[in-house]
């Protein structure tokens, strides 16, 4: 008979010690991970970021018997369901109850289990306290947050996350990535396996393209230059949707004889510091674009790390947003490729 948490949902400890052996003596915790069958995608495909995460985390699982999964009752939108239905007795449905499911992933890591929790970024709010006790803790936890910023469009503000890269960006000892891509959120679920302590990585729910060779490689704090030459006017730092917009407003400006480098920063702490400062000072200004507050995102992320004084323009979503298309939104706040290519026309 399932136990009731605070009397409210049923979850089932009962259930996680049926299916994880409970040792005797604390567990050596191990973080040595086998990689994992390489993304397979096609240059001409559009794919989620949040739909790669979930191939990349039943990936990770078929390699790895240690590697486990929970979800918040999103699990066919965070698409962790791809792990579920490879791993069934490896997967834990905590319904919604974000705090219990965090609970839950941290004991299983304290199991020696290396373990992804993942629900719509905007619902991770309800468990900061035991994210923030996880990173007290050190735990060894991976977190996903799907269908960040506005780009997720009709379903509105209230499940929009506007403020996830702040929250998990103060979190003691946090790491926090953003594929723009399904090659870079495959092998950036790979690289949160590995890597000790709380890892975020933050999901879209739009489709986009593919950007990267299938066998390419990141790094924790770590970028990817997609544009550059000696001409450039200016450089645009993004990640995720925005990302897209970017690439879209560099193409735009190359037709009209202007110039600007393009930087994925996927690694949002620790951020790339170098290549930051390097375009800094190769450019001169620096614009930072974000589907997210501009409190605590890219834009602080980049301004931190800056070693001098630099011309920066952070495009964010400035005001509280509404039902809409996503390139409507997009627009609205001008972190779109318009947006892009009006910030940068502004510096001549």
């Amino acid at each position: 008979m399932p136990q009731y948490i605070f009397g409210i949902y049923p979850y089932t400890f009962a259930s996680v010690e049926a299916k994880i052996a409970v040792p005797n003596s604390k567990p050596k915790i191990s973080v040595t991970i086998t990689e994992p069958a390489a993304p397979e995608y096609s240059s001409d495909d559009q794919i989620a970021t949040r739909v790669a995460y979930g191939n990349g985390l039943a990936k990770l699982g078929a390699a790895n018997s240690l590697v486990v999964a929970l979800d918040g009752d999103c699990k066919n939108s965070t698409f962790s369901d791809t792990f579920r239905k490879a791993f069934p007795d490896r997967f834990f449905e905590c319904y919604i109850a974000e705090q219990n499911m965090v609970g839950a992933a941290v004991g299983l890591a304290a199991l020696g289990k290396n373990t992804f929790a993942s629900s719509f970024a905007c619902f991770l709010s309800r468990a900061y306290d035991f994210i923030r006790m996880a990173g007290v803790s050190q735990a060894n936890l991976k977190l996903c947050g799907s269908h960040a910023g506005v780009s997720i469009g009709e379903d509105g503000p209230s499940q929009m996350a506007l403020e996830d890269l702040a929250m998990m960006r103060a979190i003691a000892g946090s790491t926090v990535l953003y594929p723009s891509d399904g090659v870079a959120a495959e092998r950036l679920v790979m690289l949160a396996a590995e890597t000790p302590g709380i890892v975020y990585i933050r999901t879209s729910r739009p489709k986009t393209a593919i950007l990267y060779a299938n066998e390419e490689r990141f790094e924790i704090g770590g970028s990817k230059t997609l544009k550059s030459s000696h001409e450039d006017k200016a450089t645009v730092l993004s990640a995720g949707v925005t990302l897209h917009e970017a690439l879209k407003a560099y193409e735009i400006l190359k037709s009209d004889g202007i110039l600007i480098r393009v930087i994925d920063l996927y690694s949002i702490k620790p951020v790339d510091a170098d290549a930051v400062n390097r375009a800094a000072l190769e450019t001169g200004s620096l614009i930072t674009v974000e589907d997210h507050y501009p409190e605590g995102g890219i834009g602080e992320a980049v301004r931190s790390v800056l070693s001098e004084d630099c011309n920066v323009i952070h495009l964010a979503v400035s005001g509280l947003p509404r039902s809409g298309k996503p390139e409507e939104l997009l627009a609205k706040f001008e972190i779109d490729a318009q947006g892009i290519v009006k910030a940068v026309q502004k510096l001549s």
